[in-house]
Formats: structure tokens, C-alpha cells, sequence
């Protein structure tokens, strides 16, 4: 298996295969494609002439590479073509069935020396390789879509799997500009197998009619920065191949994190499999198209909203990050704003950070002198919340305890005039335990910021049983005011974004506690497969691994789901005061400053 992959076949020429098929030919390689379908193979050739010329027209490839290119590319419907092939991949649909034929059917017409490459991303590549006639030199080569844009290539090799096939296709990926990542057979592999479980739990939360698409898809892209939210990210895959893909999955790990949600069966057998059929959570303008328009679930303006009360001043208890990062946005809203601390003496400390983060402003040229004196000039420090008396508006910002948010409420219910509305910063506690300390339970909400909270545009609002509709409108009006995007929550554990994230961080270190995979792969294929700003272990260090655990833990206690329990590596860590970057160490060390 040491002779050099020039020539490659490539079987199955729909989106996947015809993206794997451009890149392999743009490379220099002979790329034979192979469709039974004639109109498939025309498409490719039509997709690879149309993909050339924007080149050309780009100035990226002259128009002699373009014609050397197209040359290379020739289309079949026979799979005999495949017999002078150094490498064949089939991307056939996923079907273990329609998978074994191909690769059987392979067995009688390639060399002995060729390599046989799946790219399944929900099939056992063991099994198909055990039922072909070599086992030895069938491995899987899973692509991301689109393939000429996605660098992540997952090289999938099982105990039958001869390492010189192996080195041959991960030398190869090198060579097309991919970045490969070795990894071993389960469904999923790294990237899918912690997205997809991720995209379930989407797609489950809005079964349930917790939060509609819309708030879920807004609270994932600004809340984490994905380049989609899961449920359209849902509908390009394709409902139908989640399913197979989570089916798969849950039949390995028998964990109900996996086990597909009822409604993508719902929506797959009434043939709403997404974009390709025109509708699926979204409707679309037309199949295969990315063009989103109103159905009868698109969020429709009320002309019976309750009207939101007058808000003026605006009251923040706390003197951390967060607290100082929620007063700045505030202030540079045109609010009065009353930072309240311990101490006045912390309460001013608190200001000259929003005083350093405004001059930083300034020398980006974000905003003028001017503006920053004005906004610091509207921030009063204080060292009681006795000065809270007056607000229209008070929201803590302080330790994620609920003790210590229930005695502060308790005193805000002492201090704060009637119709203030009082607002928890919290992220993961109960907000109507929040407000039960209170005589007044309607007047309280949750606002959720994320940090940092002058440049995150997510405020998720959380509303409890006994919160009043002009309270929720007041804090929606407001959100909107200071130039936020606010999603509708239920008060339940992690609300939208930590409820979804966080049961992917903490799968992501089960693999690394299974051995399937290091943290750099793991991190790698998310940011490279899955177009995620951080990987999982890089943004846990980031957010601090006692954090991470509080979290994993009240999303446990409320769900009792077995899977949510927390990994017992991120706990070991936290036991072991290792908890980021805050302290150094976490699942990577840093250098001290």
C-alpha cells in the first residue's frame, strides 16, 4: 500500500461527493467520479465548472489551471470505472446496506493495493470493513460539508484497519490542505458525535415548547457564537440523516441524551426534512434553499402586549466583571445608573474598570472623549444598597450562590419603591426562589447577560410563574433599548445556552476520559468541523472548571438524567484546585502573569 494516491475515485456524486471530488481535482489529483444517476454526474461537472470560474474571476486560478483542472475530472455511471483507482471513497447515501454493496461490488474490480475509503459519519466502519473481502484496506475518510471550505477530516481506522492505509490517506488530507484527525470507530466519531447530541437536545427543547426556534437558534449564535443556531443547522444536515446519525449513536451508548427526539421522527416520516425539501423546523422559498420565510410559526407582533413600565434609573448590586460589564451598558444607553457594592471603596473600584474599558473604547475609536465622560459621569457608586431607593429598575449581579442572592433580594424588597422591577443576573439558579423572598414575587425576572457583557449581545429573559406581564414587557423594552436581543426562557436549570452547552463540554471530557481522543483533536474538530470560536476544553478552562461543575451539577439535580452527571475527570480537577486559566491549570497549564 506505499504506491502514491494519484488517482482517486470518487462514489456518489451528490452535494458531499461532489465537493470531495472538487477538492481532490483542484490538487492535482485524476479524480474519476462515479453516480448511477447521469443528471448527478452532470451536476457535478456543471458545480465543478461554475465553482473554477468564480476562481478565475477572483484572480485565484489563471484559466489555463482552470481548463488543467477540469480535465482531471472525468464522470461515470459504471462502477467498473473504479478499477485503475489508488484510492476509492463512496459517499453513497447512509444506508449500511447500499455502503456494503458498493464496497463488495469494489472487491472485484479494484487492485489488491487500493485503498477502500466509507464516508459514513453514523456506520460502524468496522462491520463494513469485516463483511468486504479485505478487511485491511477499508477505513473511513469522513469529510465536512462543504468540503472545499471545511478543513477537518476525520480518518477513521478499526482493529482490521493496516496502518499503512492509514498513513497513506492522513499524508494525503495533509497534502489537500485538510487538517486530519485519526480517530477510532463509533458512531459520530469526534465532531458529530458531540454535535449531534448536542442538536437532539435543541430539538427536544423546543418540542417542549420551552423556547420557540427562533429564541433557541438567536440564544446559540450570540450567546456562544456558532455560525447557526441547532435547528437550522439541523434542517442543512438534513433531519433524516440526524436521525440515522443519533439512531446510531443511541444504539452504542444507550444514553437518552441519543436517542433521537420524537419530533425528528415526526418531521422525517411527513418527508419535512429540511432545507432539501423545503421546509423543516423553518420553511424555506423554495428546496435547497437557504432562503427562510414566515410560515404560521414565525413570532408575530401582538397588539395585546401588556405595556412596559418607565424605567430611568437603573440600579446594579455587585462590584465583579460582570457586575461593572452590565453598569457600562447601562450607562452607555443614556441611563442613570447606581453601582452598589460592599463597600464604597469597591464600588469605586468597580467604576474605574468601566472608566479603563471606555478608554479602550476610545483609542479603537468606537467612541469619542465626549461620550466616555458622559457615560461615566451617568455611573454613582455606592457602598449600600440603600441607595437603591429610588431606581425603576434593580439587578444583582453578585455570587452565583442562593443564599446570598436570596438575602439580597429579601433587602431590595425592603429598600426598592413599588413597581421597581427587581432582576437576577443568575444563570443557573432558581429565579422564583429569588423571588419568594420578596412580598413581591411578580415584580422579579430574570436577565441573564454573558461576559463579557458590553460585547455579548445575548440577554436571556427569564420569566417565572408569578412574574407579571408588564414586568416581563418592561425588561424586553429595556433589553432592546440598550441594544441587546432578548430570548423568552422558562425559569428551569441553564435556561436556553448553558442547558445546551454544557452537556457538550461535559461529553467532550467523557471521550477524553475514554481514551478516543486527545484534547487537542477534540478541540481541533469542533472549531474546524463544527465552526465553533473555541474548542470544548478551551472554552471550560476559560469559563473555570468549578463553574463548569456548578452548573453540570444543578442541570443534574434538575433533570435527573443519568448522562448530565458530571464527568468524574471535571471533578477530579475542581477537587484538585485545578480550575482554568484563573489558577493556571485546568485541563491545559498556563503561564502565570
Amino acid at each position: 500500500m506505499d504506491t502514491p494516491l494519484h488517482t482517486i475515485a470518487v462514489v456518489g456524486l451528490g452535494t458531499m461527493g461532489t465537493g470531495i471530488a472538487e477538492v481532490l481535482a483542484r490538487a492535482g489529483r485524476e479524480v474519476i467520479g462515479i453516480d448511477v444517476s447521469d443528471a448527478a454526474a452532470r451536476r457535478a461537472v456543471l458545480a465543478l465548472e461554475a465553482s473554477t470560474a468564480r476562481a478565475v474571476e477572483r484572480e485565484r486560478i489563471t484559466e489555463e489551471e482552470r481548463r488543467t483542472v477540469l480535465a482531471r475530472f472525468r464522470t461515470f455511471s459504471d462502477l467498473q470505472a473504479a478499477a485503475e483507482a489508488d484510492l476509492v471513497i463512496e459517499v453513497v447515501p447512509e444506508s449500511y446496506e447500499a455502503k456494503l454493496q458498493v464496497l463488495r461490488e469494489l472487491d472485484g474490480i479494484v487492485r489488491p493495493q487500493a485503498i477502500i475509503a466509507t464516508g459514513t459519519n453514523a456506520l460502524s466502519v468496522t462491520r463494513l470493513a469485516a463483511d468486504s473481502q479485505h478487511p485491511e484496506r477499508v477505513l473511513g475518510l469522513h469529510f465536512f460539508n462543504p468540503a472545499p471550505a471545511m478543513k477537518l477530516v476525520e480518518v477513521v481506522s478499526c482493529v482490521l484497519t493496516a496502518p499503512a492505509a492509514v498513513e497513506a490517506v492522513t499524508a494525503l488530507a495533509t497534502e489537500l490542505g485538510k487538517e486530519p484527525v485519526a480517530v477510532g470507530d463509533r458512531p459520530g466519531f469526534v465532531a458529530d458525535g458531540l454535535l449531534f447530541g448536542y442538536l437532539n437536545q435543541a430539538a427536544a427543547m423546543y418540542e417542549s415548547r420551552y423556547a420557540s426556534r427562533e429564541d433557541i437558534d438567536a440564544a446559540m449564535k450570540l450567546g456562544c457564537g456558532l455560525p447557526m443556531g441547532p435547528l437550522a443547522l439541523l434542517d442543512l444536515i438534513g433531519i433524516d440523516t440526524a436521525r440515522t446519525v443519533l439512531d446510531a449513536m443511541y444504539a452504542e451508548s444507550q444514553d437518552r441524551l441519543h436517542a433521537p427526539a420524537p419530533v425528528l421522527k415526526q418531521l422525517s416520516e411527513a418527508g419535512l426534512t429540511g432545507r432539501k425539501a423545503g421546509r423543516g423546523f423553518y420553511t424555506y422559498a423554495a428546496p435547497d434553499t437557504a432562503e427562510v420565510v414566515d410560515d404560521a410559526l414565525t413570532p408575530k407582533p401582538s397588539a395585546e402586549a401588556a405595556a412596559g413600565r418607565e424605567v430611568r434609573s437603573v440600579g446594579v448590586a455587585g462590584s465583579g466583571t460582570m457586575a461593572s460589564g452590565i453598569a457600562e451598558v447601562f450607562a452607555k444607553a443614556g441611563y442613570d445608573v447606581v453601582l452598589a457594592a460592599r463597600s464604597l471603596e469597591k464600588a469605586e473600584v468597580a467604576k474605574a474598570r468601566i472608566g479603563k474599558s471606555l478608554a479602550r473604547s476610545v483609542s479603537k475609536g468606537r467612541m469619542t472623549e465626549e461620550a466616555r465622560e458622559a457615560t461615566l459621569a451617568r455611573i454613582a457608586p455606592a457602598g449600600s444598597l440603600d441607595a437603591f431607593s429610588d431606581v425603576d429598575l434593580a439587578l444583582e449581579a453578585v455570587a452565583e450562590d442562593l443564599e446570598i442572592k436570596q438575602q439580597l433580594f429579601a433587602t431590595l424588597d425592603k429598600i426598592c419603591k413599588p413597581g421597581a422591577v427587581l432582576a437576577t443576573t443568575t444563570s443557573s439558579l432558581s429565579v422564583v426562589a429569588c423571588a419568594r423572598a420578596t412580598s413581591r414575587p411578580e415584580d422579579v425576572i430574570g436577565m441573564h447577560f454573558f461576559n463579557p457583557a458590553p460585547a455579548m449581545k445575548l440577554v436571556e429573559v427569564v420569566r417565572t410563574v408569578l412574574t407579571a406581564d408588564d414586568v416581563h414587557a418592561t425588561v424586553r423594552e429595556v433589553t432592546a433599548k440598550i441594544k441587546k436581543h432578548p430570548v423568552d426562557c422558562g425559569d428551569r436549570a441553564g435556561f436556553i445556552v448553558n442547558a445546551l452547552l454544557f452537556p457538550y463540554l461535559n461529553n467532550a471530557i467523557k471521550m477524553v476520559e475514554e481514551h478516543y481522543a486527545t484534547l487537542d483533536d477534540i478541540d481541533a474538530a469542533m472549531k474546524l468541523g463544527g465552526g465553533y470560536p473555541m474548542g470544548p476544553f478551551e472554552l471550560l478552562d476559560v469559563v473555570g472548571l468549578d463553574v463548569s461543575l456548578a452548573i453540570e451539577k444543578v442541570l443534574h439535580n434538575e433533570f435527573r438524567d443519568p448522562g448530565l452527571a458530571p464527568a468524574p475527570l471535571l471533578e477530579h480537577l475542581v477537587a484538585a484546585g485545578c480550575l482554568g486559566r484563573k489558577t493556571g491549570r485546568g485541563f491545559r497549564e498556563y503561564a502565570r502573569r
